[in-house]
């Protein structure tokens, strides 16, 4: 049955035994046996919205929810729409949901929550689009979000369905790199290990004979690797201390350890800080993963500057596992499953999965490169 008047409800202040108070929005709700009942959802502390003002107009998403089943009136706003959209919508992986909800605070709320949804116009977005000084690469996730915004106005109904107007909206260069990715040389990559000391040292060695993203080696405990089949399990990622699952379903897989890598992991155990969640890499401190930020910024960052690289990071051994990967012939096909990568070109696909082998003499290619002759004394 649908509702025939569309409600506003309210949003009043209410008291907590404990902490700050916080702002409640109320509304009615038909149950299934056809009678109205009072519904309450808290919509944040007094902390987070000082006044009634920002309470108002963080529940109008909420407002959205209460009116399901009813005809939507002309007034709704983009904000309503995306206040509907983080309440039931946003992905729960936390990495994910961070990266969401910064273009949705930063770039879009500011500029179209008070739009009329009929009013957010292609040819607006474009034009503010174009006027941003943000990368192309970056612009196309902003484009793509309003695109995903779009696309739940149609299916709750709070527009017709249609042709999705971001579909007119084009960016050039979305899928170019504005900077070509630093790649690292056998003698940068030494010298860069010589100025780093433990945990980081072994965590960049990680990241440089695996190919890991930082998030994946925050998150390796010691059951993942097998030292006796000579395997790693990445099954997990870590961002801002939270562990979430990994990026994609490709991500989750086992690599192979070299002999050469496997000494220096053990080695590497050997000195490792002691914690309740058996990490490979444990902060002293709380005994927990680290952020991946800090250790960049104070080390890798410092580090490659003095060596005059540039502003490397965490990324660049990815770019340049991937490269000496290209270095060595593996296969393209290797390549692909080596980094976990959903798509790399079509053509990766017609060598299908790759045996362990194949991935392990690929890999050891590597793993001779990081530990050669000058690595004698470290895995002692």
């Amino acid at each position: 049955m649908r509702r025939t008047r569309y409600q506003c409800g309210r949003v009043e202040r209410s008291p907590r035994k404990s902490g700050s108070d916080v702002w409640v929005y109320r509304f009615w709700e038909r149950d299934p046996g056809g009678r109205n009942v009072r519904r309450s959802i808290i919509v944040g502390t007094t902390e987070e919205l000082r006044t009634q003002e920002d309470a108002i107009r963080a529940a109008t998403g909420l407002r959205l929810i209460a009116n399901l089943g009813s005809p939507p009136p002309e007034t709704v706003t983009f904000g309503a729409l995306i206040g509907r959209y983080v309440a039931e919508e946003m992905p729960t992986r936390h990495s994910t949901k961070k990266s969401y909800m910064t273009i949705l605070n930063k770039h879009i709320r500011p500029r179209w929550g008070d739009t009329l949804l009929p009013n957010v116009k292609p040819m607006l977005v474009h034009a503010w689009l174009k006027q941003m000084d943000l990368s192309p690469r970056y612009k196309g996730k902003i484009k793509a979000l309003i695109h995903r915004l779009f696309e739940k106005a149609m299916f709750w109904e709070l527009m017709p369905i249609q042709r999705n107007p971001m579909e007119f909206v084009e960016i050039k260069g979305v899928t170019q790199r504005q900077r070509r990715p630093r790649v690292l040389t056998v003698e940068e990559f030494y010298s860069l290990l010589d100025l780093l000391n433990e945990p980081h040292r072994t965590m960049v060695a990680v990241a440089q004979c695996l190919g890991l993203r930082v998030s994946e080696i925050l998150a390796l405990k010691w059951e993942d690797i097998d030292f006796e089949s000579r395997t790693m399990r990445v099954t997990r990622a870590v961002v801002d201390g939270i562990v979430d699952d990994v990026k994609t379903e490709y991500s989750e897989d086992d690599l192979p350890l070299d002999p050469g890598f496997a000494a220096l992991l053990l080695a590497w155990r050997g000195q490792c800080p002691a914690s309740a969640g058996h990490w490979v890499f444990p902060s002293h401190v709380t005994g927990e993963p680290y952020h991946a930020s800090p250790i960049q910024q104070d080390y890798i960052r410092p580090a490659g500057r003095k060596l005059g690289l540039g502003d490397i990071g965490w990324h660049t051994f990815r770019h340049t596992y991937r490269s000496w990967l290209d270095a060595t012939g593996a296969p393209i096909g290797v390549q692909q499953k080596l980094m976990r990568h959903a798509q790399v070109a079509t053509t990766m696909n017609v060598y299908g999965n790759a045996l362990m082998e194949s991935k392990r003499e690929a890999n050891s290619k590597i793993v001779q490169l990081v530990l050669g002759p000058r690595a004698a004394g470290w895995v002692q």
